[in-house]
Parts: C-alpha cells; structure tokens; sequence
C-alpha cells in the first residue's frame, strides 16, 4: 500500500504547523488531491513552471516546495503569467503542489537552523520568539488517577519546554462536589457531599494542539465532569519564532568570516555595512527578508547579521553596531530544498525524492 498526498502533508504538519506561518502567507496545498498516492517527490525552494516539467519527467506527481505560488487570490486562470500559466500546467498533470512557507521558516528545526549549520554555530536559540501560540492546562485529578491522565496528555503533545519533556507543575488538595440526582459519578453518591484528595497538575501546550490535548485529559480521566480551564500566555515560544542566533566555533576577524560565509553558503557576491573593530564571534541569521529583525540582533549581541533583501536606506541602520550582510534571498533559502527531502526521507523511505535541478533564481550576477 502507497502513501497518500494527504500523509506527507500531515507528516510536514507535524513539523511546521500551519498554525506558525504569517497571516499574509499561502502555506498550504495549493494544486492536487489529498487522497491521490504519491509516485515521486520533487523538493524545491520555488514552483515555477520549469519545475512542474521537472516533476512531469521524472514521474513525480507532487511537489513541496518552500515559496508559495500562489500569494494572493486568482480571480481568473487564463495563462497570462507565470503563476497561473503554472498552477493550470500543474492541474493538467495531476502534479499536487504543498507550499511549506514562514510555518517552517519559524520552527528551531527550520530553515534557520539549516542555515545556522552550515555557518557551523554553536548554542543556537530563536532570535525572536513567537508570542500568543501558547495555552496552561490547568486541571484536577484524584490522586490514583494522575500519571494515567499526565501520560495521556503528555502523549498528546503537553508538557513540552524547550529540550525537555513530562512538565508539570502539581500540587495536593481536596476537592469537594455534590452529584445531583441525574449526575452519574465515579465517586461518592447522588446528592451526597462528596469530599476527595486531588491533584491540581499545569501543564504549557502549543495553543494548535489543545483540543487535541483536552480530548486526551478527558478519555483518560474517570471523572463525568472533569474540572479544568485554559490560560492564554503571552510567553514568547522560545521553539518558535523568526531568525536565529548562535556562536561560532571561534572568533574570526571581519574578512575572515566574510569569506567563510561565502565558502559555506556558495555565494557569488556578498553585500554588506563596514567592518567593525572587534573580531567575531556571535551570529544571527534569518532566510529571505529578515531585515525587521535588526534591532533584535543587536540586543542579543550579534557581530554580524546575515539575511537577504536589505533596501539602500536599511544598511544605515546597521549603525556600526554589527556587519550587516545581505547574502540574496535565493542564495539563504536554496539549501532548504535539501532540508525538505532529509525531513521526507525518514518519514517516508519508499516513495522517490528529489531535488530540483531547476534553478530559480530571478537574479542574476555578472
């Protein structure tokens, strides 16, 4: 039995859920059918045309590519341009397209860790994590019944912070109830006064599996009516969020990092502010366009931030406060094609991955 388009896409969610991607942004599947089986995978940083031939050729009938086609609503499908001349092209082949956009850009596991590794950085963490994407658990459970009902929702994803799992906060007390006379109760009696020793247990959870994770309290819990309530945090998600930042092995001069940034991320050209009088050391890098994370940089310290798309006017800002290095948009994603097939790869050993020999990068040096 094959795998499905509908299994990758799940498996991708799992990884970066849809959940962390920015409002303006189209991660999603975009051309294809969740219940076609898969023959064949092309991964890419964009799906243009030339890439919907590519997955045409070698067989493959699904794309997963980083950018996203289609940005903004098509109020018509006529050929005109090259996003729609690509999606029909992809629609007459039955080629499904999945977009996997700013939800993986934001993931520690992303493509600013892909970057961050082949700079060789140490230490890494999220340069600005993402606030709102984080719920308490809070509920009440007797005391036989706890690890039942914590394994339950730790399995449903809770209770996870940072590189640790199976956290709790608990604490012992009596609960006290009365079952009315339709009430059907695991303790105690109808319309009697019921007193019991519970533990009250908190538990973090990413706000996107909370239904998940109460369905699981509840399945697990004996209660008729199990008393909790859900906390909204403002806590920053320190696993999600844009940019990252970590330490060099050991401290370069300006040049020196200059070229080993070039070495390491198969750049033509790199543009960047002046050097800086001090040597090197700490790193930030955000793929793409991630000039709006500057002043975070330089509060955590960075000598030199690497990123791409940086207006005239914006390498000002750098201030002498760090090098700042615009390396192209193309030239600081390129390598997540790579990352896309190492993440399917262990998930899906049968079906047959690719990457792109399709080059699309709009810009060219000379």
């Amino acid at each position: 039995m094959g795998y499905k388009i509908g299994n990758v896409i799940s498996y991708l969610e799992q990884i970066a859920p849809p959940a962390y991607q920015e409002s303006y942004d189209n991660a999603a599947l975009i051309t294809g059918d969740r219940n076609s089986e898969v023959t064949g995978i092309v991964c890419s940083l964009d799906c243009i045309e030339s890439t919907v031939d590519e997955a045409i050729e070698l067989g493959a009938n699904m794309i997963v590519a980083h950018h996203p086609i289609v940005f903004k609503g098509l109020k018509s499908l006529t050929g005109r341009n090259y996003v729609e001349r690509t999606i029909i092209k992809a629609i007459k082949n039955d080629i499904a397209i999945y977009a996997i956009h700013t939800n993986l850009d934001h993931v520690a596991q992303g493509v600013n860790k892909r970057i961050s590794d082949r700079l060789g950085l140490l230490n890494t963490k999220i340069l600005r994590p993402k606030k709102q994407l984080l719920s308490k658990l809070v509920f009440y459970v007797p005391e036989p019944e706890k690890d039942k009902v914590l394994q339950a929702v730790y399995s449903a994803g809770a209770g996870k912070i940072g590189e640790y799992s199976g956290c709790s906060f608990q604490m012992k007390g009596t609960g006290t109830f009365t079952p009315s006379a339709k009430a059907n109760p695991t303790l105690g009696e109808r319309g009697e006064a019921q007193e019991v020793e519970e533990i009250r247990v908190e538990v973090l959870v990413s706000s996107h599996i909370l239904q998940k994770v109460l369905q699981k309290m509840h399945e697990a819990h004996s209660y008729e009516e199990v008393a909790y309530y859900v906390l909204s945090l403002e806590n920053g998600n320190q696993e999600v969020g844009a940019g990252m930042i970590g330490n060099l092995s050991r401290e370069m001069e300006g040049e020196e990092f200059l070229d080993y940034l070039k070495a390491n991320m198969k750049l033509e050209v790199i543009k960047h502010t002046s050097l800086i009088p001090r040597k090197i050391k700490k790193v930030a890098v955000c793929g793409g366009a991630g000039i709006f994370l500057l002043e975070d940089a330089k509060r955590a310290g960075a000598d030199v931030f690497v990123t791409a798309d940086i207006k005239y006017h914006e390498f000002f800002d750098a201030d002498g406060a760090l090098i700042l290095c615009d390396i192209g948009h193309y030239e600081s994603e390129i390598f997540t094609k790579e990352l896309l097939r190492e993440f399917l790869s262990q998930n899906f050993p049968n079906i047959a991955l690719y990457l792109t020999k399709v080059v699309t990068n709009p810009s060219s040096y000379r």
